[in-house]
């Protein structure tokens, strides 16, 4: 991948107190001409949740008895990484939430009953006035994005690309429902979804959160899964068994200039309307009670700092009354804001400051500040407290008991429950899509002998993609899915009940000649902008998958392909080489639904139909965005496409498999905002390692964290007890001659904090005592303390040491015997760079 530069903006520094960037004067827009242009484009939407004057004067009763401090805490949000239980009675915080990989306790396998423990002290802390004078109680948010995800055992459903193509609102409401359920369960109040995004360039690292590329099925999804999460209006509205929804992000985030993620969106006003509002006519004409604002901007206008869109066209055109959240510290991405200092965010009509990380502090106290000198009216910290508190009433709240005392609250039952499992299972067989099937090879014949073979095959991880107990969906195997099923497994219980042959393997070897072979393979999970693309070719460069294929279509096995993915990929090479191919998309924890639709019943019979249509068209070159509608619209499979058994294949067996040819030798990027596959972080102290597979990670005399450098979650900070490596390490190993042959260095953004050892080993492991490393101590000790700076080493130093670039399984590892606190966030090989790196060593 063509490495892009993330550039982010230059923030102000801002002190604790009232800063300078703060005073700077706010010159009210036209409220008139702006009113006049949001009516010729967008809508007045006739919302289904009526103000009720006894419940708007209870909430001015409210807001007259509060102080400031207690107002401001309203609109803060903080991550439970960061606050204690005494922070939330000391400040009262409106709400908090846990962000993806993070557990109560820091524990990734926290229990149902540590999670409702963590809510109950937490509403007990919010509605004890003994420091804050205050009993609003307070509430959680959370990704529950595809099912529960972040909580072990829970039923995963479907990432919602695979939902698109099922093209069925009913199943969606269902789906939410069942989601509303198991959170519930767990104490929890409020969930981020639905993702409302359109996409339109599938090189967004975030495509797979999008329904589908056509307006339309976003919107009445949008409306379907609001009303499952919430209830219906006038019916069970945010009763026992509903949480508040959240539509996202608004607006435009999957339209940015290509594909990037938190990027520039350039539509029209018009087509921002018709093409990325859509959801948020659905969503909040089922009664979305939040809305989140998105990190993209729309014409180089950040978003969370857009009055014009969150205020003059959300709230008073459209008629929103519920209250705006903000994203991962999507504030400090305002020109002239910081993740500590930004009034222009509330100004804008930004309601709640989502702020994670120690920042929330000054955060409070610099709104404090702000209001009092009137840099923000205090009208407008009274319009944003009475939204946050109408929600609250709406949602009952205020009337509720403790999350402990809850109806649905300890009954773990529900979590994963095979009634819910069930709904999960559904949805896989409605969302799997059928692009290819020679001579009706499909469905399966279970008695005859099978093999399966392929990384995703029997890897639960995989085909549940990001969001998935850790942010990333990265660091799980099997036994974290307790209830769940693999693709295999799936397979491997028809074929027993059957009578037939079923062979698992890896590599692609088989003991007996299989009659066919299943091969599962994909994507690696990832999330957010990890996952943005330069182009959408398949495996660019290290094509092992189709080599895969190729070896056996070559021993005379037909050859079935599921693909596993976030997004139409250019697949044509993989096409050819398989004689079936399906798009299963990121099916979840129920990979049994994948085997009830491509293995026949014990007769020869269908069991389950095809019934998926791609709601995202399919790519004719790696280069191609093509949209439904679009002037010159020529993919390779439409919109809409997808067989049923019975019919006919269509795509030829010879598609062009040429590519442009780019000899250039892009970076290998090892590290950026998170590891990159197939390397893990491990931890290593004496005899012992530990992958890192959450947030936190330690181990003996090491211990990891994320945090966030630029954005969410992009470094990783080492602290260093005593004796310790930390590498990032893959299973097999890498040829990387072409790198040291390149002139390349290996680039390292660091930063150290306090006191360096005499002795820092940076390394490169292969096999086989061709270890090698070099002490960087120096270099340490000559940069400041506490500061960004980028490390550079020719790898003809470790050459030199003895590493075999041809079989490489770590191309990074850090050791030292004494205490370090070392942090990183940009790891890659830069070809041709040696002779100008940190550190050279070219004879």
């Amino acid at each position: 991948m063509t490495f892009r530069l993330q550039l982010s903006l230059l923030s102000i520094s801002c002190t604790l107190v009232l800063a300078a960037c703060s005073k700077a004067p706010v010159t009210p827009p036209d409220h008139a001409e702006n009113a006049n242009k949001a009516a010729a484009v967008w809508p007045q939407l006739a919302l289904p949740v009526a103000q009720d004057a006894a419940m708007e004067q209870r909430i001015s009763d409210m807001l007259a008895t509060m102080t400031l401090p207690q107002k401001v805490a309203q609109m803060i949000q903080p991550e439970i990484r960061d606050i204690s239980v005494d922070d939330m009675r000391q400040y009262g915080f409106g709400s908090y939430l846990n962000g993806g990989g993070a557990f109560p306790n820091d524990n990734k396998h926290a229990t149902p009953a540590d999670w409702i423990a963590l809510a109950e002290a937490m509403y007990q802390a919010s509605v004890d006035d003994s420091l804050d004078g205050s009993t609003i109680p307070t509430m959680w948010g959370t990704d529950a994005v595809h099912g529960h995800n972040n909580v072990i055992g829970a039923t995963l459903f479907p990432h919602n690309i695979g939902l698109g193509a099922a093209n069925n609102p009913a199943l969606i409401e269902q789906i939410a429902a069942v989601t509303a359920r198991e959170v519930m369960v767990t104490g929890i109040d409020w969930v981020f979804a639905p993702t409302v995004a359109v996409v339109r360039d599938d090189r967004w690292g975030r495509t797979y959160e999008g329904y589908s590329e056509d307006p339309a099925i976003v919107h009445d999804y949008a409306a379907a899964i609001v009303t499952g999460l919430q209830g219906a209006a006038g019916k069970d509205f945010l009763g026992a068994e509903r949480v508040i929804s959240t539509v996202k992000h608004f607006v435009g985030d999957g339209g940015t200039v290509g594909g990037d993620d938190q990027g520039d969106n350039i539509a029209s006003e018009k087509q921002l309307f018709d093409i990325h509002a859509q959801g948020y006519v659905g969503g909040l004409q089922a009664g979305a009670q939040s809305v989140m604002a998105s990190f993209n901007s729309w014409h180089g206008s950040k978003i969370h700092g857009d009055k014009y869109l969150l205020t003059d066209v959300l709230k008073d055109r459209m008629g929103f009354d519920g209250f705006v959240v903000g994203d991962w510290n999507g504030h400090g991405q305002i020109p002239g804001c910081t993740n500590d200092n930004c009034a222009q965010a509330a100004l804008a009509g930004l309601d709640v400051y989502m702020v994670p990380t120690s920042a929330w502090k000054p955060l409070y106290h610099n709104l404090i500040a702000q209001a009092e000198s009137g840099v923000i009216p205090l009208s407008r910290i009274d319009d944003a407290v009475r939204r946050i508190l109408r929600v609250k009433l709406r949602a009952g709240l205020f009337d509720k008991p403790g999350p402990a005392k809850r109806p649905l609250s300890g009954k773990t039952g529900l979590i994963g429950s095979a009634e819910h499992r069930a709904v999960a299972r559904d949805a896989v067989q409605q969302s799997l899509v059928l692009l290819k099937n020679n001579a009706k090879l499909l469905p399966l014949n279970p008695a005859q002998r099978i093999l399966v073979t392929g990384e995703g095959a029997d890897n639960i991880g995989m085909q549940s993609g990001g969001w998935t107990i850790s942010w990333q969906g990265t660091g799980n195997t099997n036994s974290d899915f307790p209830g769940g099923s693999s693709i295999y497994s799936g397979i491997q219980q028809a074929v027993d009940a059957a009578g037939g042959r079923i062979e698992l393997s890896a590599d692609g070897s088989y003991g007996t000649k299989p009659d066919v072979a299943v091969v599962v393979f994909g994507e690696q999970p990832y999330a957010e902008g990890n996952g943005d693309l330069d182009n959408l070719e398949y495996q660019r460069g290290n094509k092992t998958d189709l080599a895969l294929l190729k070896k056996l279509k070559a021993d005379g096995i037909k050859v079935v392909s599921l693909f596993i993915s976030g997004r139409p990929l250019w697949v044509n090479p993989e096409l050819n080489a398989s004689d079936a191919f399906v798009a299963v998309w990121l099916p979840g924890s129920e990979g049994a639904g994948v085997a009830d639709v491509i293995m026949a019943k014990a007769d020869g019979s269908v069991n389950v139909d095809f019934r998926g249509k791609l709601s995202f068209s399919w790519p004719a070159t790696p280069q191609q965005q093509a949209n439904v509608g679009d002037a010159d619209y020529q993919p390779l499979l439409p919109y809409g496409f997808g067989l049923r058994y019975g019919e006919q294949s269509t795509l030829s067996n010879s598609l062009n498999e040429q590519v442009a040819i780019d000899n250039s030798l892009d970076d290998l990027v090892l590290f950026e905002r998170a590891i990159k596959p197939p390397y893990q972080l491990v931890l290593h102290s004496g005899d012992s390692s530990k992958t890192m597979d959450s947030s936190v990670a330690q181990l003996g005399n090491i211990a990891v964290r994320t945090f966030d450098k630029a954005v969410q979650e992009d470094a990783r900070r080492l602290t260093f007890s005593g004796a310790a490596k930390v590498s990032l390490t893959s299973a097999f190993p890498a040829d990387l001659r072409s790198y040291a042959e390149a002139g390349s260095a290996l680039m390292v953004e660091l930063q150290h904090n306090g006191n360096v050892p005499d002795s820092v080993l940076i390394g490169m492991d292969c096999a086989q005592s061709c270890n090698s490393s070099i002490n960087i101590a120096p270099q340490l000790k000559a940069m400041a303390a506490d500061g960004w700076h980028t490390l550079s080493i020719d790898l003809a130093c470790f050459a030199q040491q003895g590493a075999d670039f041809s079989q490489i399984f770590t191309p990074l590892s850090l050791t030292t015997a004494a205490p370090l606190q070392l942090s990183f966030a940009d790891i890659r090989l830069t070809p041709a760079l040696a002779q100008s790196a940190t550190v050279q060593c070219s004879e």
